[in-house]
């Protein structure tokens, strides 16, 4: 019973992280139709932008999240502005985002290179090692803020988009940017708004991942194929649905280790993508449009 206890709360925190690094990836793709494959450049990013401020100023990682957060709006409004906004609509400009972002991605991994090494790192506070005790198992401090944090994050992107205007806008350009545009929303500053909340989301992930897991340049990439693969399986563009997706892939990766070998176990998830894609081209909850 135990054993059992440690993998639901193990898969509940690690359902938190996935869905924090998936929202991002979700609503920029749900507004504009891009597949950002840059989501996992700015994951790494965000993990050391988190370790810079916690090494060198001594900034608690969770007090930095703001920062994290504002830095990587801005960067993913400057992203837009110069390097998105110049892309084809429609189907041509699938190919050509592509492409672009693969080699963005590409830049911001070099640059890491460049600035930090190869070498691994971590962000390792004095409380990284205490830990709680819940339902007769104990549980790591960093994993329950990251847990926290997680619930809170899809609750005030849920707000923003039913609750202000520029929600109600975001969503409205998501539906029918034409129709948009003929009654005064400014699109393209929708979207400049939309790629930046999505890169500042995945700023947070690589922030929060940074506290319970090491990194280097080439993190990132796992986090972005797990990051499409909760898209996916909780339908394109649904917010819930994507919350809903990372608990039922947490889920099942957690406790297959019981009868698959452990390097087996991240392959799990990749299949359920595939069965899925056959099965339910829209997901396991339904395609919608940031609902």
């Amino acid at each position: 019973m135990a054993r059992f206890i440690d993998l639901a709360l193990s898969a509940v925190m690690l359902a938190g992280l996935y869905a924090t690094m998936a929202y991002g990836l979700g609503l920029i793709y749900g507004v504009l139709r891009v597949v950002n494959l840059a989501h996992g450049g700015v994951i790494m990013g965000g993990a050391y932008l988190g370790w810079v401020l916690f090494t060198r100023w001594g900034i608690d990682p969770y007090l930095a999240l703001p920062v994290v957060v504002a830095a990587n709006f801005g960067l993913g409004v400057v992203m837009y502005r110069l390097l998105v906004r110049h892309l084809p609509r429609g189907p041509a400009g699938g190919p050509a985002s592509l492409l672009l972002l693969f080699g963005t991605w590409l830049v911001l991994r070099n640059v890491a290179y460049l600035l930090f090494t190869g070498n691994d790192q971590a962000i390792r506070t004095s409380y990284s090692t205490t830990s709680l005790a819940v339902l007769g198992t104990h549980v790591s401090v960093n994993r329950l803020a990251v847990l926290v944090i997680a619930l809170v994050i899809p609750v005030l992107l849920q707000l923003l988009l039913t609750r202000t205007y520029t929600g109600r806008a975001i969503r409205a350009v998501a539906q029918n940017a034409d129709s948009c545009t003929l009654v005064g929303v400014d699109v393209e500053r929708i979207y400049a708004l939309t790629f930046g909340i999505g890169t500042a989301l995945a700023g947070a992930a690589g922030l929060l991942s940074a506290t319970i897991f090491s990194f280097n340049p080439g993190f990132g990439s796992g986090e972005l194929l797990k990051s499409f693969v909760v898209v996916v399986l909780g339908g394109m563009g649904s917010v819930l649905g994507t919350g809903a997706a990372a608990l039922v892939l947490a889920v099942v990766e957690v406790f297959a280790i019981l009868i698959l070998p452990s390097y087996l176990t991240s392959a799990v998830g990749f299949v359920m993508l595939v069965l899925v894609l056959v099965l339910r081209p829209g997901g396991l909850f339904g395609q919608r449009v940031l609902g």
